[in-house]
C-alpha cells in the first residue's frame, strides 16, 4: 500500500484519555494569544536543544503531588420562592509521593480526602450520609450545571498545597501534576503539564521543540498568560515518531529570577526522565509518570465506592425532603 501526502502518526495514548497534543480548531500551528518572551536563556535566533548539564545530580528527594476528583451525584434544589438551582456532590483527594532517589524507594507521604456540595443555591445545607459529609461550597454567578465541576478545583488545590507542605524537606524538588496556578509561591516547585492544549511558540521555535531528542529540553521562555511564568519543554524517553511524542511542558513561578528558572530547568532534565512510564504499563506513557500513576490509583480508592455514595446521597436527600 502506498501513502502520499503528510506523514501520519498514531498517538501512543489510549484514545479514552484524549491525545498528548490537543490542537485547537485551527490545527497544531494555530498560535496562542499569549505573549511569549523567548530571549531568556538564549536569544531566539540561537534557540537549540539543550542536554543535561555535566556533573549535575538529581535531588535526593523528589515529591510528586497530584489530585483526583469525582462527581458523586448531580442534584437540584427547590427554593421557597419557586426557583431551582443545580448542584453537584463531589469527592476529591490529594496526595504526595516521596521518592528517595538515594535509596531508590517511593512511598505515600500523605493524602487527604475532601467532599462538598457545590451550588449557587442560597438555601442549600450540608448533606450528611452516615459518617460522610458534603459541606456546602457556595459558588458565584448563576451556577450553571456545566460550570460547577470547575468549582471543585479551588478546594482540591488547597488540599494539594496542604499535603505537600506537610511532606517537604530541605533541598527537595516538588513536582505538581498540572499547572501551578495558585501554588506559584511554593519554593523549588515545578508545574508538570503532560497534555499540550496550546502551541505558544512560533513555527521556527516550535521546530526546536519537536526536534528534541529524548533527554533534551528547550531553552527557558516566559509566558505572559494570566498565570504566566517561566516555562520550557522537555522530551521524555520515547521511541521517536509523532512530533509531540513524549513532550511535556514545565513551568515555575515568574517571581523566581531567570537564573533560578534555568537552574530548575536543568534539574528537571536530570530528574523527570527516570520517572517516565512505559506503553505496556500505562496508556498515557511516557508522560504519565510512574509515581503519579500509582498515586492516582491510590487516591481514587480513597474516594470510596461511587455507587454506594450515590445511593447514600439519594437516601439522604429523600429523607431531608420528607422531613420538611
Amino acid at each position: 500500500m502506498s501513502v502520499t501526502g503528510p506523514r501520519l502518526f498514531v498517538d501512543a495514548w489510549d484514545p479514552s484519555y484524549g491525545a498528548s497534543f490537543e490542537a485547537s480548531v485551527g490545527g497544531p500551528a494555530a498560535p496562542s494569544s499569549a505573549q511569549v518572551e523567548a530571549d531568556v536563556e538564549l536569544p531566539a535566533v540561537d534557540w537549540r536543544a539543550i542536554g543535561p548539564r555535566p556533573g549535575l545530580r538529581a535531588p535526593d528527594v523528589v515529591l510528586l503531588v497530584d489530585g483526583v476528583r469525582r462527581i458523586d451525584a448531580s442534584v437540584w434544589t427547590a427554593e421557597d420562592d419557586g426557583a431551582s438551582f443545580p448542584g453537584i456532590a463531589a469527592s476529591y483527594a490529594a496526595g504526595v509521593v516521596r521518592c528517595d532517589l538515594e535509596r531508590g524507594a517511593a512511598e505515600l507521604a500523605g493524602a487527604q480526602v475532601g467532599r462538598g456540595l457545590f451550588t449557587a443555591s442560597p438555601s442549600a445545607q450540608e448533606v450528611v450520609c452516615g459518617r460522610v459529609r458534603y459541606p456546602v461550597h457556595r459558588v458565584g454567578g448563576t451556577g450553571e450545571l456545566s460550570k460547577l465541576p470547575a468549582a471543585v478545583q479551588a478546594p482540591l488545590t488547597a488540599l494539594e498545597v496542604a499535603v505537600s507542605d506537610a511532606a517537604r524537606v530541605d533541598g527537595d524538588l516538588l513536582v505538581v501534576d498540572g499547572p501551578l496556578r495558585s501554588r506559584r509561591q511554593l519554593p523549588r516547585t515545578l508545574g508538570y503539564i503532560k497534555t499540550q492544549h496550546s502551541q505558544y511558540l512560533d513555527a521556527r521555535l516550535t521546530a526546536v521543540v519537536t526536534g528534541l531528542a529524548p533527554g533534551e529540553r528547550s531553552p527557558v521562555f516566559r509566558l505572559g498568560t494570566a498565570w504566566g511564568g517561566w516555562s520550557w519543554y522537555l522530551r521524555l524517553p520515547v521511541a521517536l515518531g509523532a512530533p509531540w511524542a513524549g513532550i511535556v511542558r514545565l513551568e515555575c513561578s515568574a517571581e523566581r529570577p531567570p537564573e533560578e528558572a534555568i537552574a530548575l530547568a536543568d534539574l528537571s532534565l536530570v530528574t523527570l526522565p527516570r520517572f517516565a512510564s512505559s506503553p505496556y504499563k500505562d496508556p498515557r506513557a511516557p508522560q504519565n509518570l510512574v509515581p503519579i500513576a500509582g498515586l492516582e490509583r491510590r487516591l481514587r480508592g480513597l474516594l470510596g465506592d461511587a455507587r454506594l455514595l450515590h445511593r447514600a446521597l439519594t437516601m439522604a436527600t429523600r429523607a431531608g425532603a420528607a422531613g420538611r
